[in-house]
């Protein structure tokens, strides 16, 4: 199998990078997440580069990549720590895209595309414990026009969001709505994250929604699906770029007179780091591959790259910490920061024993070993 990728692809990752290395220092992501979390400049720079219409078909303004155009940006974006959320610019891109009427989907994408409009999935509820099938929120309709009664929690970059994807039950089974920030009846109460971002807690009470699809877990699984995928590869950005800054303290930093590079011992614990770079770093290729494979391959494929990337994102920030000593906490030293998103993003879309379970229920008889 080809794992090389092609001049575009490789073209996409350069422009990135120096942007993330020119443009989005370590001072600037620290007084944005001092400043709440979120930067409408950032985010501009990054629809000026197209990255916010990757996955929108050209018709509707976007670029119409596909998942591994999306998983090299990702990656990049890791690297620099980003925290303005392009993962749910690809989310809502590939809802609008490909499940919404035309004419929402006309009035919606191009301006997502080009970063005018920031429309957020909001799907989690406080008792759905990760399941996308739990579901509370109600909407009702009459002659075309719906109105949704409910409460989404951990909405990425809620109060700064124009408009919000939202599940709820509509007769009985899943639906999938558009709700805009400013429509009556919608309260955003947003806070910080542990990685200098921020969410918000979202209220419905009778607030004014537009139907992209009455096939709400389809395109809820699909959506989530694309946001494990960017995060998995996101994720190996930062553990890379996490290696990198712990090898650079080992080979300068002093004990006994010599660099404690050469301290065997610390030598096997960076292999081993490395290693699980390298795992995480095919499970990400082979997440990102499965995008377009039929539902239920795509949904098993993210919940064993989701286990090995969770293992491999607590392992890495640990012993990058424990190589640095106590100055590896300290908010003043940049990997305590690369630590704090690893410790977030484990726990996004679904943390490890949740992908565990359900990699063991979507397990056949033959477990994938003797078929």
């Amino acid at each position: 199998m080809d794992f090389d990728f092609s001049d575009d692809q490789e073209q996409l990752r350069d422009a990135v990078r120096k942007w993330v290395d020119k443009a989005y220092t370590f001072e600037r992501r620290r007084s944005i997440a001092k400043g709440g979390g979120f930067s409408h400049d950032a985010w501009r720079e990054l629809a000026e580069l197209g990255l916010c219409g990757l996955y929108i078909p050209d018709a509707l303004g976007g670029l119409g990549m596909g998942p591994v155009e999306g998983m090299v940006v990702m990656e990049e974006l890791g690297r620099g720590i980003v925290l303005e959320p392009l993962t749910q610019a690809l989310m809502a891109g590939a809802v609008l895209g490909h499940y919404a009427p035309q004419p929402l989907a006309t009035q919606w994408a191009g301006p997502v595309a080009s970063g005018e409009r920031l429309v957020s999935l909001a799907y989690l509820e406080r008792a759905s414990r990760y399941q996308l099938d739990k579901c509370s929120t109600e909407a009702s309709g009459k002659d075309g026009a719906f109105t949704l009664h409910g409460n989404k929690s951990l909405v990425v970059a809620g109060d700064k969001a124009d408009a919000f994807l939202v599940s709820a039950q509509l007769d009985g089974n899943m639906a999938m709505f558009l709700v805009e920030r400013t429509a009556p009846g919608v309260t955003v109460r947003a806070y910080g994250t542990l990685d200098g971002g921020r969410a918000a807690e979202l209220t419905l009470n009778q607030a004014v929604a537009q139907l992209v699809s009455k096939d709400g877990l389809a395109v809820l699984e699909h959506a989530v699906d694309i946001g494990i995928a960017a995060t998995c590869a996101q994720a190996v950005g930062v553990m890379d770029k996490t290696l990198t800054i712990t090898a650079e303290y080992l080979n300068t930093r002093k004990q006994f007179g010599v660099v404690i590079s050469s301290f065997q011992a610390l030598r096997h614990r960076v292999a081993d780091m490395k290693m699980q770079l390298e795992l995480a770093r095919s499970m990400s290729y082979y997440a990102s591959l499965k995008l377009n494979a039929p539902a239920p391959e795509r949904r098993a494929a993210m919940a064993r790259a989701k286990v090995q990337l969770g293992q491999s994102m607590r392992f890495m920030g640990q012993q990058a910490v424990q190589l640095h000593g106590g100055i590896g906490v300290t908010d003043e030293y940049i990997v305590s920061h690369y630590f704090k998103c690893l410790t977030q993003m484990e726990m996004e879309f679904g943390d490890s024993l949740f992908h565990l379970g359900e990699v063991s229920r979507r397990m056949q008889d033959s477990a994938g070993v003797f078929a």
